[in-house]
């Protein structure tokens, strides 16, 4: 019988395959709604279908270890000692992952006190001597040693299971040097950390080789070993026994006794209602097409204003990328116009980047690349930038930094219907797919091609370049858009997309600061921190690196016999909030210094790093981060602008740095009044909340009479402070102790506090425990306008976890509503400056404030635009307050 005519048997290692695809996936980004960990099941199930494609078995089995226990860890219980704790996302993939195999009708096979790699051992034996060719699926070197002309190994690269090398007697020969069988003979001699078996000290694999070379054997290298010269010879003779017994336990069984013959592992139908079931709890939407394809069933997936073919047509398998053409003039013009009208939903666009320019476009449709090197000088263009500057439909990922590429560039822009990057963020707020690359991971199960860092100079056709990843984008759009609800679909096309435009322009404004006075306050901050360094040293008398947590450690606790605060891995805290709570529990002058220290030491840093970033125009650029946060709040890095204090001296010095720019008469600042509990009124229509709201008087005043019993004048400024504490962490989770804490008041107390201001604010308290109850029944809470945030956590079985998961979802809702507001805001109050063609501009948004430059003779009619965009960013049951402020600089602006 020729190979062609054989079966095939396909034999995997479970166990070892599993854990490859565990850290080869991160594990944050595949987890389902309740908790559960999938990413060892993700990435086995994935590789498992492609093998199926690939290498076509007739029969098929997949061996699992029972546990750590052999007849091995009886004779030596040290064997596989050094593996570490099996890591806690891991734990419960495996059952899940069996269940998942047995809907495939795909037989499992255990052996109690025996490896999977014993039971492999036995079913290739067997298969041999039945006919099969024998296909090993395994990352254990062991399973070498099973390789012959009838059973080749696939073991899997360092990366993952997504490639897998084939090991035939020849590849084992090109890699070891030696026979498959003599494989244990070099593991028994060099040991096998993996497997807790020490070695011979000073033998490494080419001195075991070149040793089996000689004799043939570890039998036969021990017969000779006093024949060997030199430290390894010596080494050899005086701890063979470790080589023997490598030998003896890395020796696998072939001649089980197992509960299945090799008849019984032949391929059979899947049971499709069982993997839809099973698929269906893992949230494996793209494997279950995938699999109901191969099995030729069909897939159905729902999905928002998009064909099912079309979703099918992007998860179909993984085809080849294709070839970039270079177009110019009427070709280009030709090709632009068949493939607008032949894709309506829209071509994928990708813009190669150099120093903030661009320099090379790639644009895509389902099966044809174009790529387009940008030359600014030449004339035949036209029809790109006509495309460009059109309506029509582009798709793209991380637009915004490709968006202010081409402003920069001079090029006009319009048309973008879809950031894949930010859809996959709305569907996992708090996941981890921040690239292209992870989309494709997960939305489409392959690895977007890597550019060769040999390669210095990029081919127009790497599968790495513009072209290229105009494609996948393109591809994995539709899968994306599909795994969308119809909320989060409203908060991408209405508030996020025309959200990422604005603030785009933002980035590329910048706002003026100078340089003069924050090197001025820095120099100031640098003569204090020295200053309150050296009282602190005569505090103890010697000095001590106030930054070192190790030598705080010395100071406070052995030194000043202070009391221990919470044990760390590294010994006692001294982060600022245990050392703030020993300050107050046992006050001394130098935690009271250290304190001060830290406070000008951070401070300090802001204003460096602030005056770092001003460019040579005399303006800071900051990068606002769209999908950096779970509620939807805007981010700001390179520089963060949103850490400068408010309330201080000294930040609000730095606020005044902060300047009108030339050829502009003022900044406005305008901020959002209490926008959180407006909302919370909202939500919870609380009676009393709505009516000081309605009624305009002070808030917390309001609150105060109640709770206190006494008229509002008569609240005094104590009261106010407690009532303004509770009402915000109340909203955030805060508990009476917690509550205690941030007073500095009994528990008792707080609690009372507590107590008083539910029993007349009761519909607070309802809608607070409500949306608790309603997020663990739906996995997800929603803001006003559609936004989801999942919270797994919710149906933990860790405390700590489900706690965490709790306060997050109580605000949730309040957080994402005000992050959907500003973001409506800014979107009115940039069209509108746009439609009366006005000078001034939005610059900044920071928390619940934004800042403009405003035009000379123009403050009336952009305070009119932005308290109209600000004001009217949602239809509550309570009016958004807004204050605006005028003033040379940001400090003289705020209200």
């Amino acid at each position: 019988m020729s190979d062609a005519e054989k079966p095939t048997l396909l034999i995997i290692d479970g166990h070892s395959l599993a854990f490859r695809a565990f850290y080869a996936l991160p594990v944050d980004s595949f987890r389902t709604q309740d908790g559960q960990h999938t990413n060892a099941i993700h990435g086995f199930l994935s590789m498992l279908i492609n093998l199926l494609r690939n290498e076509k078995p007739t029969h098929l089995a997949v061996a699992f270890d029972i546990s750590r226990h052999s007849f091995r860890t009886r004779e030596y219980p040290e064997y596989k000692g050094t593996r570490g704790e099996t890591p806690p996302e891991f734990i419960g993939q495996i059952p899940l992952l069996q269940e998942a195999l047995a809907a495939l009708s795909i037989r499992t096979i255990v052996k109690e006190d025996y490896e999977a790699d014993d039971i492999l051992a036995t079913l290739s034996v067997r298969g041999v001597e039945q006919g099969y060719r024998v296909l090993i699926v395994s990352g254990d070197r062991d399973t070498i040693q099973l390789v012959n002309d009838d059973v080749t190994l696939l073991y899997p690269n360092t990366q993952g299971v997504s490639q897998l090398k084939r090991y035939d007697p020849d590849a084992v020969m090109e890699r070891y040097g030696i026979r498959p069988e003599q494989y244990p003979d070099i593991a028994a001699l060099v040991g096998e950390a993996s497997d807790n078996l020490v070695g011979i000290s000073k033998v490494g694999e080419k001195t075991a080789v070149k040793w089996l070379g000689l004799y043939g054997s570890l039998d036969g290298i021990l017969e000779h070993a006093d024949e060997i010269a030199g430290v390894v010879g010596n080494n050899l003779r005086e701890q063979k026994d470790n080589a023997v017994r490598n030998r003896r336990l890395n020796h696998l069984i072939t001649d089980l006794e197992l509960p299945l013959d090799l008849p019984e592992l032949e391929r059979r139908p899947i049971d499709e209602q069982a993997v839809r079931d099973i698929f269906a709890r893992l949230e494996f939407r793209s494997i279950l097409e995938r699999v109901l394809k191969q099995e030729g069933g069909e897939g159905i997936l729902a999905a928002a204003a998009i064909s099912d073919a079309v979703v099918d047509e992007a998860r179909n398998g993984a085809p080849a990328i294709p070839v970039a053409q270079s177009l110019l003039d009427e070709e280009l013009a030709g090709w632009l116009a068949r493939a607008v009208v032949a894709h309506p939903g829209g071509l994928g666009l990708s813009v190669e980047l150099m120093d903030g320019k661009a320099i090379g476009f790639g644009i895509a449709t389902s099966s044809e690349t174009v790529t387009l090197p940008w030359i600014p000088e030449r004339a035949d263009y036209a029809p790109f930038e006509a495309w460009l500057a059109s309506d029509a439909p582009k798709i793209m990922s991380d637009a915004k930094t490709q968006l202010k590429a081409m402003r920069r560039s001079g090029l006009a822009f319009d048309g973008l219907a879809t950031d894949v990057l930010v859809a996959g963020w709305l569907i996992r707020p708090g996941g981890q797919e921040k690239s292209l690359a992870d989309l494709v991971q997960r939305y489409l199960d392959e690895t977007l091609p890597q550019t060769d860092v040999n390669q210095l100079v990029p081919d127009e056709n790497s599968p790495s370049g513009a072209p290229a990843q105009a494609w996948y984008t393109l591809r994995v759009a539709p899968v994306v858009l599909a795994s969308l609800d119809d909320g989060s679909r409203h908060v991408l096309d209405a508030i996020e997309m025309p959200t990422l435009a604005v603030l785009a322009e933002m980035e590329l404004r910048g706002v003026a600061v100078s340089h003069s006075q924050l090197a001025a306050l820095s120099e100031e901050l640098g003569e204090s921190v020295a200053g309150i360094a050296a009282k602190a040293y005569a505090e103890i008398g010697h000095e001590v690196n106030l930054g070192s947590p190790k030598q705080l450690q010395e100071v406070l606790f052995d030194q000043l016999g202070m009391p221990k605060t919470r044990a760390t891995k590294t010994g006692f805290s001294t982060d600022a909030g245990a050392l703030a709570d020993l300050q107050e529990s046992n006050p001394h002058p130098f935690l009271g210094l250290l304190l001060e220290h830290r406070d000008a030491t951070k401070l300090r840093q802001i204003v460096e790093t602030l005056d770092k970033a001003i460019d040579a125009s005399g303006r800071i650029h900051t990068t606002y981060v769209q999908i950096g946060t779970a509620t939807g709040r805007i981010a700001s890095n390179d520089p963060n602008l949103q850490n400068i204090p408010v309330r201080t001296e000294d930040g609000r010095r730095i606020r005044a740095a902060f300047r009108v720019g030339e050829g502009y008469k003022t900044l406005l600042t305008a901020d959002y009044s209490q926008i959180e509990m407006r909302i919370m009124a909202h939500l919870s229509e609380d009676p009393g909340l709505i009516e000081a709201f309605n009624a305009g008087e002070d808030l917390h005043r309001f609150v105060g009479a109640r709770i206190f019993g006494v008229a509002p004048e008569g609240v005094s400024p104590i009261m106010r402070t407690k009532v303004k504490a509770m009402s915000y962490g109340l909203a955030y989770g805060l508990s009476a102790f917690g509550l205690s804490r941030q007073l500095r008041i009994e528990t008792a107390e707080a609690r009372q506090l507590m107590t008083d201001y539910f029993a007349r604010f009761g519909a607070v308290r309802d809608y607070l425990r409500n949306v608790v109850e309603q997020a663990r029944v739906d996995g997800y809470t929603t803001t006003i306008y559609g936004r989801r945030r999942p919270f797994p956590d919710l149906q933990s079985p860790h405390r700590v976890h489900r706690e965490a998961a709790e306060r997050q979802a109580l605000n949730s809702p309040i957080q994402g509503s005000a992050a959907d507001i500003m973001k409506l805001a800014m979107i009115a109050i940039e069209r509108d400056i746009a439609a009366q063609k006005l000078e001034s501009r939005m610059l900044l948004q920071v928390h619940d404030e934004l800042i403009f430059e405003v035009a000379d003779g123009e403050a009336d009619a952009l305070e009119k635009i932005v308290r109209a965009g600000m004001g009217g960013g949602a239809e509550l049951l309570v009016p958004l307050d807004v204050q605006l402020g005028h003033g040379a600089n940001w400090d003289d602006a705020a209200h």
